[in-house]
C-alpha cells in the first residue's frame, strides 16, 4: 500500500497531497485518491491536487495503489487537511493593464484572469491614480472614485469567471495636469 501520503499544500478551495510510490510482484499502474471514503481520482503519479473544494474545513484522505493485474491495495494511512479560510484577500484574479497614452489623456484596457482552483462570481480591481486624471468614460465594468483610488467592479454579465477565464474592461481619463503620471498597478480581489 502506499506510504507517507502527506498534505504538500492546501487553499480556501484546495488540498494538495503527494506519497512514496509502491512496489509489488506486478508493476504499480496507477493509484485511487479516496476523500472521506469516496474515491474522487485516478492518477499514474504520486501526487495529487483535489479542488473545488468548500473555504476553512477538513478533508480526510486515504490512497490505495493498483498494479496491472487489477489488484488493488489496502489503503494508506489517513491524512487530514482543512482549507484556508476565504475572504476578501482571495488571490483568485489577476489583473493586466494595456495602456494607450496620447498625452492630452488615455485609455486603459485592463484583463481580469481567474488564476485559481474555482470558479469565481465577481471581482473587483482597484487603483490609484494622480488627481490630474479625471476619468471621463468607462465600458464592461462600474467604474468608480474616491480621491485618488479608483475602483472598477464586474457587472452581472462578466463577474463569473471559470478557473483560467479572463475578461477585459476600459477606463478613458483625460490629463487635466500635464505632469500626471499615467500608471496602472492593479489590484485584484475575487469574489467566491
Amino acid at each position: 500500500m502506499p506510504a507517507g501520503l502527506t498534505v504538500t499544500g492546501s487553499t480556501a478551495s484546495s488540498v494538495s497531497l503527494s506519497w512514496t510510490a509502491s512496489t509489488d510482484n506486478t508493476a504499480v499502474t496507477g493509484y485511487d485518491v479516496y476523500r472521506a471514503g469516496t474515491k474522487v481520482a485516478s492518477v499514474t503519479g504520486t501526487s495529487y491536487t483535489d479542488s473545488g473544494l468548500s473555504a476553512a474545513t477538513a478533508y480526510s484522505y486515504t490512497v490505495r495503489a493498483k498494479d496491472a493485474a487489477g489488484n488493488v491495495s489496502a489503503a494508506s494511512a489517513a491524512v487530514t487537511a482543512t482549507t484556508s479560510a476565504g475572504g476578501g484577500t482571495s488571490t483568485g484574479c489577476a489583473a493586466t493593464v494595456s495602456l494607450n497614452d496620447w498625452g492630452g489623456g488615455l485609455t486603459a484596457t485592463v484583463t481580469v484572469t481567474n488564476n485559481g482552483t474555482a470558479a469565481v462570481k465577481g471581482w473587483q480591481v482597484a487603483w490609484t491614480w494622480p488627481t490630474g486624471l479625471q476619468i471621463s468614460g468607462s465600458w464592461s465594468a462600474d467604474v468608480a472614485r474616491s480621491g485618488q483610488n479608483v475602483t472598477a467592479t464586474s457587472l452581472a454579465y462578466n463577474g463569473a469567471l471559470a478557473p483560467s477565464a479572463s475578461t477585459s474592461f476600459g477606463v478613458q481619463a483625460t490629463r487635466t495636469d500635464s505632469s500626471a503620471v499615467a500608471t496602472v498597478t492593479p489590484v485584484c480581489t475575487a469574489t467566491s
